[in-house]
């Protein structure tokens, strides 16, 4: 029986794409990506940006959560202040900074805001771990919050209101559309994605994963805790913060709640059900988390004919569909859907000779 493919050269055991059915699957999906933003209506393209929005970021906890093994439960605070950063930079520097290449400043700017903050948010992992990181880190996401929404800073921030959002300009082509923002959402996504996926085959990944696996062991091992844990940190926030400034970029105005608790459960649930700790995890998990209220959605708009009462039971049902999730795959399969999708693949993989 076939139980594993042989590697022959150390370039066959690095490759990322090391099997037929993962080329096959790669491939297939940048054909249907780019047949999607051709062909695909405006509601299809609205949904399809979120993902990609909301998969940068997840990706952003995974490196923290999945990979090193530190719990954050407020990296919606670094979503915004991505968002927040891309926008403020666009009116302060309009005037200064030519239009066609202010995004080749404003994103690195906000990007490393976020990163900065997150090292700052990290420095309690070199004390605390577990439930008590997930509290201070929670407590962040509430103080970045509340200073958005401080008249202090009302005038960069639009305070309670909100603040209007400018178009990415790319040396004078203009991205004023959502098929166009979709574009550049799924090329940067993407690449965030295979950033991840060949970050932890350096020395810094195999750090955090042996962090993760055993701190004072890698420590005696001579991986500095301090240097890792907070590198980790600020690489999480500025994946979050990238994911903030398409966010900003994607919408014509952003307000404070868009980024409250809900933002930050919804990365972290679809982390769990995508699977913590793999590449395609953030990706499985996201069509889950973005899907299931949209067929909710669907489904409660086709029986009741989009009836005052049926809208009123949807948004509790849309919990309800979470929270039920949730708890199946942290009973049935803790290693996430994409658990399931590699089990199914070794299975063809080894076919005729799979058993089970």
């Amino acid at each position: 029986m076939i139980n594993a493919n042989l590697k022959s050269t150390y370039a066959a055991d690095e490759r990322v794409l090391n099997n037929t059915y993962k080329q096959m699957f790669v491939y297939g999906m940048m054909a249907l990506l780019a047949l999607f933003t051709l062909f695909a209506n405006d509601y299809m393209i609205l949904i399809a940006s979120q993902m990609g929005i909301l998969l940068i970021a997840v990706v952003g906890i995974n490196i923290l959560t999945g990979y090193t093994g530190l719990v954050s439960l407020g990296h919606g605070a670094f979503v915004a202040i991505g968002a927040y950063a891309v926008t403020i930079f666009n009116n302060v520097a309009t005037g200064v900074i030519p239009a066609g290449i202010m995004p080749f400043f404003a994103v690195p700017f906000a990007v490393a805001l976020a990163a900065i903050v997150g090292v700052i948010v990290g420095l309690p992992s070199l004390r605390v771990k577990g439930l008590y990181l997930a509290v201070a880190t929670l407590a962040a996401n509430f103080i970045v919050i509340f200073l958005i929404e401080e008249d202090l800073f009302a005038p960069w921030t639009g305070g309670m209101v909100g603040i209007n959002t400018n178009s990415p300009n790319f040396f004078g082509w203009v991205l004023d559309t959502k098929r166009e923002m979709f574009g550049l959402i799924a090329v940067v996504g993407l690449t965030a994605l295979l950033a991840a996926q060949n970050l932890i085959r350096t020395r810094v990944g195999r750090a955090f994963i042996a962090i993760r696996d055993r701190d004072y062991s890698a420590e005696i091992l001579g991986i500095s805790l301090l240097r890792y844990k907070l590198t980790s940190f600020a690489l999480s926030a500025a994946y979050c913060g990238l994911a903030g400034a398409l966010f900003a970029y994607f919408y014509a105005r952003i307000l404070p709640e868009q980024f409250e608790l809900a933002l930050s459960l919804n990365l972290v649930a679809a982390l769990i059900i995508g699977g913590m700790g793999r590449t395609m995890g953030p990706v499985f998990g996201v069509i889950i988390i973005v899907l299931v209220p949209e067929m909710i959605k669907v489904i409660f708009g086709a029986v009741a004919g989009g009836s005052a009462s049926a809208g009123q039971l949807r948004a509790p049902l849309q919990e309800i569909a979470f929270g039920t999730l949730l708890v199946l795959f942290l009973l049935k399969e803790p290693l996430g859907l994409n658990q399931i999708i590699d089990r199914i693949l070794r299975a063809a993989n080894r076919w005729p000779f799979a058993r089970g």
